[in-house]
């Protein structure tokens, strides 16, 4: 619902409404599970998709995607409704476009590696300083030899490349010893195994996808499917950075606008934080000051206020909090951090209100028409006109389906990359030994007779993709250890 000149967000003693012009101002949703945020995430929603503003969020839980159909039917709701005046209360569906990092709860995304960059990917590996270093190394020589970076394969024959020929890129880029590389092709496997090869890969995801309206001006909520992302919280967390990253990278210099062209709402926002690294802090602060002037606003959700470093509370200009719970001190020193971050209202005691408010209620200040924050307001949030809860399978299916962008990602593309210029410098190299074969040489020790036989055998097995994967398992793996011996 659009209205008073902006968004209803709800109502206290005055309508609140978030001003569509200084949506980009970003703004924090926080409180205590079970306190109402879903539903002020579902109603900011609607009411940006209503103005023409396409909405990016993540449904952790499943329940967001009640934004697709139309509501009613619930009692807790048309009350609400009745106690802040709503009249009527409006039911609507929502366009929504699903998306699924797995690709089975709706279109698939992708992002290549070239396009995620050595340091979150470092991030994502957990990396240290050293295995970092390497992994920039693996992207500059990429970079420098025109070897596409796509797909987790292409990652993997480079960094082994890079291994086979460190001493060709010792005098420039400095040590890349096959035990570094070892630790990160095996952090590659753990990272496989939670899904991410799913994730990297053509086609890419193209961010004009995520801002579109329809025939009748509404903008597009795009959903992501996050239940079982959030079983790998760290790719979670890195893969919306990707996305706001992409968006600051990509999208041009537009200057404040009437509204934004994408809200981005970043729930469990306190993954992003966690252990991250000073130099990941500084570009997600970079990041979030800049963005707006790229047409876009960002909302983090999370429970706590403190999940969210200083350097980037300090941006977020519209603010709802839900109720906290001061069990704990580092609860208590919520209370207090979030009760101070408010302009303060006479008519109560804010640290006071913020433990006692009911479900759905919530402290809200957003930015007034002279750009200043609001006096705090003890509001009740409007209820959503969706529905409130998730969908069926079929339900969910029909969307898909019906989706402007269906079949643009469901298959999956294998370009020419580093991973095939490799193989087949590798193939040709092994033609080229066979025909032109080296003269007999003395005879070999025991131990290195038995490496060649290895070799020529494991090389017989090459004839197919398997076998030249086998091959690279067992030369990996027997002839690194045999040969790395020698060295020391």
């Amino acid at each position: 619902m659009a209205d008073l000149n902006g968004i209803y967000v709800g109502k206290g003693d005055i309508p609140v409404v978030l001003l569509p012009k200084y949506a980009n101002r970003h703004g924090l949703i926080a409180g205590a599970t079970g306190t109402g945020k879903t539903v002020t995430l579902q109603t900011l929603a609607e009411g940006l998709s209503s103005l023409g503003t396409s909405v990016f969020m993540a449904d952790v839980k499943g329940d967001l995607a009640g934004l697709s159909q139309i509501g009613g039917g619930n009692p807790k709701l048309d009350a609400r409704a009745a106690q802040i005046g709503l009249d009527p209360y409006e039911h609507s569906a929502f366009p929504v476009i699903f998306w699924d990092v797995f690709g089975e709860q709706g279109h698939p995304v992708r992002a290549t590696v070239s396009e995620m960059g050595p340091l979150l990917l470092s991030r994502l590996l957990q990396l240290n300083e050293v295995q970092e270093g390497v992994l920039n190394v693996v992207f500059k020589v990429a970079d420098e030899r025109g070897l596409l970076l796509l797909d987790m394969k292409d990652l993997r024959s480079m960094l082994n490349f890079v291994a086979d020929n460190a001493a060709e890129f010792r005098a420039e880029y400095g040590n890349v010893t096959s035990t570094t590389v070892g630790t990160i092709q095996r952090q590659l496997l753990v990272l496989e195994e939670q899904g991410a090869d799913k994730f990297f890969g053509e086609p890419a995801l193209q961010l004009s996808d995520l801002i579109r309206t329809t025939n009748d001006g509404r903008g597009i909520v795009n959903i992501l499917a996050a239940d079982k992302l959030m079983q790998s919280p760290r790719l979670y967390a890195t893969f919306l950075l990707w996305m706001l990253s992409e968006l600051w990278e990509t999208l041009p210099e537009v200057g404040d606008l009437p509204q934004p062209k994408l809200v981005f709402f970043f729930d469990e926002a306190h993954l992003l934080f966690d252990e991250a690294p000073q130099s990941l802090l500084e570009k997600i602060e970079q990041v979030v000051r800049l963005i707006r002037s790229k047409g876009v606003g960002v909302f983090f959700v999370t429970q706590h206020p403190l999940d969210i470093p200083d350097s980037v509370s300090s941006q977020l200009s519209n603010r709802v909090q839900h109720a906290l719970r001061a069990f704990t001190p580092r609860d208590q020193k919520a209370v207090s951090t979030a009760a101070d971050t408010f302009r303060q209202n006479p008519k109560f005691e804010t640290k006071d209100v913020i433990t006692n408010m009911v479900v759905g209620e919530a402290l809200v200040s957003m930015l007034g028409a002279d750009g200043a924050p609001t006096v705090v307001e003890r509001t009740l949030i409007k209820p959503p006109g969706s529905r409130l809860g998730p969908v069926v399978p079929a339900e969910r299916q029909a969307i898909i389906q019906k989706s402007p962008i269906f079949s643009k990602y469901e298959e999956t593309l294998d370009s020419e990359s580093a991973y095939e210029v490799l193989l087949k410098r590798q193939q040709e190299a092994q033609q080229a030994a066979e025909d032109n074969p080296e003269p007999e040489k003395a005879p070999a020790r025991r131990s290195d007779t038995v490496v060649e036989s290895v070799i020529k055998s494991t090389m017989r097995a090459a004839g197919s993709q398997l076998g030249r994967q086998v091959m690279r398992g067992i030369l990996g793996g027997i002839l690194g250890g045999i040969f790395g011996r020698k060295r020391r």
